[in-house]
């Protein structure tokens, strides 16, 4: 069994839920709980855990917090825990104490279970999507799609790994405006290749790169001039056909250069094809929120708080990017039967969450279900001034270019290294330092430090016991405490970032982990005298080698058994 944090939070959780519900019914209240919190003090004089409870049943019981706390207190069952004592401080807090065991069982747990450490079932039985990146299939990824994809690829693994279900989806936007814009850049480039730069000017909204004039070359060297003289139609689309394919396969090489395997990929196309987006129109229609106004059809985005309403179908009879937009959630819903679907998006999309919220509603689809993360604009920096071009081509900064110049770890440990609604200022030097100010390497280089240790001992013939023999209770000195306490709160923090689609907080506790390691090595010798000590010291570093490993293994870092 996982004896993590978890389970003793669980376990305090329910007994306070139980005493609280009893007082109640005693009480003759019939009310809804409030949540039931239960936090690690800051300061661990004030004990293990603490609850905040009886100050949020004070207006209900209309009883003072201390008081209240009193009452559950002496509702307390504590057999069959690990709570030795409970107290209480402050206007109500009561604080756990608990029996050193834990943090023993904590630790067998961890050497029983290995890379399987962290996982739980705390999303069992739950479909959820997550769906990022999905940049413009007409262009290369840029910094937002990278920040993007560490943390929807992170946030996927996490969520995983907390029991839920999860599909991995990329939506390729192959049909609308931007398809129709790429299909003009192409032809007029072809054009210009074959007939010269003066016989048609390039649309000044037009894809101005490279890859659009290499796109028409290399279709040229296959099909010749067999379309310059073919209708407009014909000749864009069979341009759009090559070049769409050749981009959309350059995606999935660099995703996965990234160490990003989506589940799906999931084309607009198919929802125009199979009417989805008609029946989502009239939908929206029979919800009694549209309305026909200048040739057009509109939603009253109005009523869901935003500033405009908008426009669902243009008067010329095509639907609105917002419209299809609709259609995709529909299926994701309905369709397909997700409980929950996480977008990644970036900020320029922040206007757009509360009418797609409420055009759910709208449809008939619970909003709550639909969660949205914002991600803030990324700023690379190198030599102290932000870095704009690349140094191998001398232009715009791409994600391939990224992972060319930093590596997979660094970009992917420094995406997640902030939450993801802040900006972040990108150092790329200390992105590839090889010292402990580089927060990557700091966390691999105590993995290897790790293995070092092990590996040095091994020759000479010092391994570690089974775990069962190892007498734990002597890992008392308090660097040894912190760090056990640390490592067992490991599916704790995976299910934090469940909760709050924040990936940043596993950079940070495995950093901090990785500190408290270091911190740990230099107080307390491994190898000493005593051989019952040495070999409690060496399942606490095998512990700390198996968690480290398993975080970096949720955020696609590679864990370096030698540096």
């Amino acid at each position: 069994m996982n004896k993590s944090t978890n389970d003793i939070v669980a376990k305090i959780k329910a007994q306070v839920i139980d005493t609280v519900e009893a007082a109640l019914k005693a009480a003759n209240i019939e009310a809804e709980l409030p949540e039931i919190e239960v936090e690690v003090p800051a300061d661990k004089a004030h004990g293990d855990f603490s609850t905040n409870t009886a100050m949020k049943l004070t207006r209900l019981l209309k009883q003072p917090p201390r008081a209240i706390a009193q009452t559950l207190l002496d509702s307390f069952d504590f057999s069959g825990t690990y709570i030795e004592r409970a107290e209480i401080a402050g206007p109500g807090f009561i604080n756990f104490f608990l029996n050193p065991a834990w943090r023993y069982d904590g630790l067998r747990a961890i050497g029983e279970m290995g890379n399987q450490f962290g996982k739980t079932e705390f999303g069992k039985g739950k479909k959820v999507m997550v769906e990022f990146v999905s940049a413009n299939p007409t262009g290369p990824m840029h910094m937002g799609n990278a920040r993007g994809g560490a943390l929807g690829d992170s946030l996927a693994c996490a969520m995983q790994w907390a029991g839920f279900d999860v599909t991995k989806e990329f939506y390729v936007n192959d049909a609308g405006a931007q398809i129709e814009k790429f299909g003009i850049s192409l032809e007029a480039r072809y054009i210009q290749l074959i007939k010269g730069e003066d016989a048609i000017e390039f649309p000044e909204d037009g894809y101005q790169g490279d890859d659009i004039r290499e796109h028409a070359k290399n279709f040229i060297e296959i099909h010749g001039d067999k379309y310059i003289d073919a209708d407009v139609e014909t000749r864009r689309k069979a341009l759009v056909d090559y070049a769409l394919e050749l981009n959309i396969a350059a995606l999935e090489r660099d995703l996965a250069k990234y160490r990003i395997i989506y589940d799906v990929w999931f084309r607009e196309s198919t929802i125009h094809a199979n009417g989805e987006v008609a029946e989502t129109i009239e939908a929206l229609r029979k919800s009694g929120l549209t309305y026909e106004a200048d040739g057009a059809l509109w939603l009253k985005t109005t009523e869901f708080g935003c500033e405009k309403d908008e426009v669902l179908i243009r008067a010329n009879g095509f639907p609105t990017y917002f419209a299809v937009d609709i259609a995709y959630h529909r299926n994701k819903f309905e369709k397909r039967g997700f409980d929950q679907v996480i977008n990644v998006w970036g900020a320029d999309h922040h206007g757009h969450v509360a009418r797609m919220k409420g055009a759910m509603d709208a449809i008939g689809v619970d909003s709550s279900k639909l969660d949205v993360a914002i991600i803030q604009l990324v700023r690379l920096m190198r030599n102290g001034e932000v870095a704009r071009m690349s140094k191998r081509t001398g232009k715009m900064i791409t994600m391939s270019d990224l992972i060319d110049e930093i590596g997979v770890d660094a970009a992917r440990f420094f995406f997640n290294f902030r939450q993801a609604g802040s900006h972040l200022d990108f150092d790329l030097d200390l992105a590839v330092a090889q010292n402990s100010e580089n927060p990557v390497f700091y966390v691999q280089y105590a993995h290897a430090r790790i293995c070092s240790i092990l590996r040095n001992l091994a020759a000479e013939g010092i391994s570690c016991k089974p775990i069962a023999e190892v007498d734990l209770s002597l890992l008392t000195a308090p660097e040894e405490e912190a760090l056990i306490e640390k490592l067992v709160s490991l599916p704790q923090e995976i299910i934090a970032v469940a909760q709050t689609m924040e990936p940043s907080k596993l950079t940070r506790y495995v950093l901090e982990l990785a500190g408290m390691f270091h911190a740990f090595y230099t107080a307390c010798r491994v190898k000493c005298d005593d051989d019952a000590l040495m070999q409690a010291r060496l399942t606490l570093c095998n512990a700390t080698r198996t968690v480290i490993s398993n975080v970096l293994e949720i955020l696609r870092i590679d864990a370096p058994e030698k540096m």
